[in-house]
């Protein structure tokens, strides 16, 4: 449980980086934090149950785009967590198209993995 609480808030980081410096995605809510926080949480629980899932089954399409499939499957997974977000608590992270969330995932990806090597996750 410990593992997953350090891994939401390193992703919590990772997206409030991603929010700042891309225009294209904006956080709800009062504080925007609490929206950020929102959308990390779901982000979390998607990438420790269903993505790895998906992924493996993607592989096929994955290889013949040359990898150009894992940014689609990508988006559909920042956009779930961002309906999820909203459905369940009212914020999360809009999500104003599909290559904004492409540089949010390269954005997430290199923050969290810089933040997850200083924290030590």
């Amino acid at each position: 449980m410990g593992r997953f609480i350090s891994r939401w808030l390193v992703l919590t980081i990772a997206a409030a980086v991603m929010v700042a410096l891309l225009p294209g995605l904006t956080a709800i809510g009062d504080p925007p934090v609490l929206g950020i926080a929102a959308f990390a949480l779901f982000m979390a629980l998607i990438n420790a149950s269903i993505k790895p899932i998906v992924q493996l089954l993607a592989l096929p399409l994955s290889v013949l785009t040359l990898g150009l499939f894992a940014l689609v499957v990508n988006w559909l997974f920042m956009e779930l967590a961002s309906w999820l977000a909203f459905s369940l608590f009212g914020v999360g992270v809009v999500i104003d198209g599909f290559w904004w969330s492409v540089l949010g995932s390269l954005i997430m990806s290199i923050v969290s993995a810089l933040v997850g090597a200083v924290v030590g996750d």
